[in-house]
Parts: C-alpha cells; structure tokens; sequence
C-alpha cells in the first residue's frame, strides 16, 4: 500500500510548475478517500469525511471561479478495476482551470488556504494529476 498523501508539498509545487507550461490550459484530476470521521485540529463542529469535504467544496467553489476555473465532474467511485491494492477511491473531481498560473494563484491565496482546513480534515487519502485540458479543437 503506497503512502497516504492530502496536502501538497514545496517539492510537488515545484515539480508542477517546472515541468507544466505556466500558461498551459490545465484539468485537475481529483481523487478523494474520505475518513469515516473528518480530524479538525480544533473544536470545529463533528462531522463526516464527506460532510468536511461539502465544506470546503463550497468555499472553494468561489476561488475557482475567480481564477476562471469550472468543475466539469464529479462522480462516486464505484470501484477499482485496475490498480494496486489499497488504491480505493470514494469520489473523483475533474476541476478545468485557463492556465496552470490560475490554478497556482487560487492555492496561494489566504482565503483558499483557510478554507483547506475542511480538505485536511476531510480526506485518508488523495491524490491531485494535473492534465492538459483539450483545446475545443482536439
């Protein structure tokens, strides 16, 4: 089972952005594991992995409008037809976004980074591919 991964790192947000074009159109594939109770590092009120996750969704929602981001779908898994053991998924999110810098620019933001305290708290297990969005004329 490969290690548990939630929240990125220094080293992910380098990688990224000297890898991918700043300017390059790009469509994040989200894959989201809840926990079956969310972790606050405080006395937030008790809820769900998922009920967490709702939280954060809809305080993030205006950030990636504001970049120009769109959420195109989000769907439950249903289950793993190829892949390794312990790569179970409860719920996948394709977010596209104009430009890899929007993308970059929402997550440096406060606001965003406060609302991320639901993401924590919400998630076993994540893992966050970047893809290049099709042009319309693909």
């Amino acid at each position: 089972m490969t290690t548990a991964t939630i929240d990125p790192t220094g080293a992910d947000l380098k990688r990224i952005a000297s890898t991918v074009g700043a300017d390059t159109p790009v469509t994040m594939l989200n894959l989201l594991r809840f926990r079956e109770q969310a972790r606050y590092p405080d006395d937030t009120e008790p809820c769900s992995g998922r009920d967490a996750y709702a939280r954060y969704s809809k305080l993030a929602l205006a950030h990636v409008r504001a970049v120009g981001g769109e959420p195109v779908l989000m769907a439950d898994v249903l289950g793993r037809f190829i892949g390794p053991d312990g790569e179970d998924w409860d719920e996948m999110l394709l977010v596209r976004y104009p430009s890899l810098s929007a993308f970059l620019s929402m997550i440096g933001d406060a606001d965003y980074q406060a609302a991320t305290v639901h993401r924590t708290a919400a998630l076993a297990d994540a893992r966050l591919i970047v893809t290049r969005t099709p042009s319309s004329g693909d």
